[in-house]
């Protein structure tokens, strides 16, 4: 049994990495909130580096940037701690 590892971003760059994310997807703050399941001023508060999203959220996120095919592969590249 493989224990998946939790995706890793540089704590600075979180907002950056969910803003840029929201902006790909085309969706305003509210309707990514929506999407994920949260408010919308915790996504305001993780994209202005306030808060960050929880181990959970980070894994929804991840799995959707992975269904995004190149275009969310080059953000978590971008963003990944190596």
């Amino acid at each position: 049994m493989t224990i998946k590892q939790p995706l890793v971003v540089k704590q600075p760059e979180i907002g950056g990495l969910i803003r840029e994310f929201r902006l790909l997807t085309g969706l305003t703050q509210e309707k990514f909130a929506a999407h994920l399941g949260v408010t919308y001023p915790t996504i305001n508060r993780w994209e202005n580096g306030r808060s960050k999203p929880s181990p959970l959220a980070m894994e929804k996120i991840e799995a959707q940037l992975h269904e995004m095919g190149d275009e969310g592969q080059d953000l978590l590249a971008k963003y990944l701690l190596n």
